[in-house]
């Protein structure tokens, strides 16, 4: 209950933001000529993302971030002064918050200091293999959130920071819970250790106690049998070590300029087993959000309406229509015009900036532009797998 206690006391001023946040937002969309005012000195529209979205709350810190001087030249603006009498009180909360400095400065520090956990989330959060990327990005990730939060503090990064504790705890809690031993072995196995360079006091895979722990869990669990086991250590040595065949001046140059499942397909042939656990795993993303998107589209395919398909129709219906978001991806049209990134979710997050993603963060009947061709496309598509489901029930 203690450590709750706190936990609450550190952090309840980031849920007291972004509720003043949500609130200012409501007054301003509830209302047509609240809403009329804010469009003649703002451009961007107000989202209104659900909880459930990825990175809701920053997403919508972040918008109002870029809309700041529209918000703060819209209420004092005469017109404002005008409609307010709906709801002083209201509208004197919002004028107040939008002109107070202070206010935004939380703001930007809530942002500044969750933006390392963002950026690791949004790159994880993809169909792009990056296992072996999420054990460095981690300790990178907690080294920066350290570091924006004592010069915020403006303490040494040996003093003690009670906010930067409860934030740690929180950290590793969530990394507890989903952490495996594939995230070492997959680091591990990551031919490049160009992230050595960036901090002196980082240690070679093979030279890390915890490290090395996970990874003979993992062979231990794929390689049952003694003998086995003890070859594909002796693999992993040379691997570690650069000896035998790893020691080639293209293997070793190639470590640094080569995809590290290119390399393994190039220069792996003298470690087989070794090889074989690294195209496998060099290969797999990190999250299994992608995954979980075919779920929401079977939604769609297997409703009501159709509750009596046979699970094979329904898997065919799902896999053409993945395949032809897939499709659609590869044509000239997907990359520009109104259409462009029509089915945007999660795995092109990492193709836009920060303001092309908030632009289509929410596609909603406030962007009748975006919405005509996203709607046109997915009309189409809906139209093919009718077509395609009286063809499989035919058949």
């Amino acid at each position: 209950m203690e450590s709750n206690q706190i936990v609450y006391e550190e952090c309840s001023w980031i849920s007291d933001i972004v509720k003043e946040v949500v609130q200012i937002k409501h007054f301003i969309m509830n209302h047509s000529m609240r809403l009329a005012i804010y469009h003649e000195f703002v451009s961007l529209k107000l989202l209104s993302i659900v909880d459930t979205r990825f990175a809701s709350m920053i997403v919508m810190l972040r918008r109002f971030k870029l809309i700041k001087s529209g918000l703060q030249n819209m209420v004092i603006c005469d017109k404002w002064n005008i409609y307010r009498d709906v709801n002083q009180e209201k509208a004197k909360f919002v004028k107040e918050k939008v002109l107070d400095d202070f206010w935004w400065d939380l703001i930007d520090y809530i942002l500044s200091f969750t933006a390392p956990i963002y950026d690791m989330l949004r790159i994880c959060d993809t169909d792009k293999p990056c296992l072996h990327l999420v054990y460095d990005m981690w300790g990178s990730m907690i080294e920066k959130v350290k570091k924006v939060i004592y010069a915020h503090e403006v303490k040494r990064l040996d003093e003690k920071s009670t906010f930067y504790e409860v934030i740690h705890t929180i950290l590793v809690d969530r990394w507890t819970k989903n952490n495996t031993p594939l995230h070492c072995l997959t680091h591990i196995l990551n031919p490049s250790d160009q992230w050595l360079d960036e901090d002196p006091t980082l240690i070679s895979p093979y030279k890390n106690k915890e490290i090395n722990q996970e990874r003979l869990k993992c062979f231990k669990k794929y390689f049952p049998n003694l003998n086995e086991r003890d070859n594909v250590n002796l693999e992993y040595v040379d691997f570690a070590s650069k000896n035998e065949d790893f020691r080639d001046f293209d293997s070793i140059q190639n470590r640094y300029s080569m995809d590290p499942k290119a390399w393994w397909v190039d220069h792996g042939a003298c470690a087989p087993m070794l090889q074989n656990i690294a195209l496998k795993l060099l290969a797999q993303p990190s999250f299994s959000s992608c995954a979980k998107r075919n779920w929401t589209t079977y939604s769609f395919v297997h409703s009501v309406r159709r509750n009596k398909m046979t699970p094979k129709h329904a898997k065919d219906l799902v896999f053409i229509h993945s395949n032809f978001c897939l499709i659609s991806r590869k044509s000239p049209q997907y990359a520009e015009g109104e259409t462009k990134m029509w089915d945007i979710g999660g795995d092109a997050f990492d193709l836009f900036e920060d303001i092309g993603v908030l632009e289509v963060a929410n596609l909603s009947l406030d962007e009748p532009e975006m919405e005509s061709g996203f709607f046109f496309q997915k009309k189409w598509i809906i139209w093919m797998k009718d077509f395609l489901l009286y063809y499989l029930m035919e058949r």
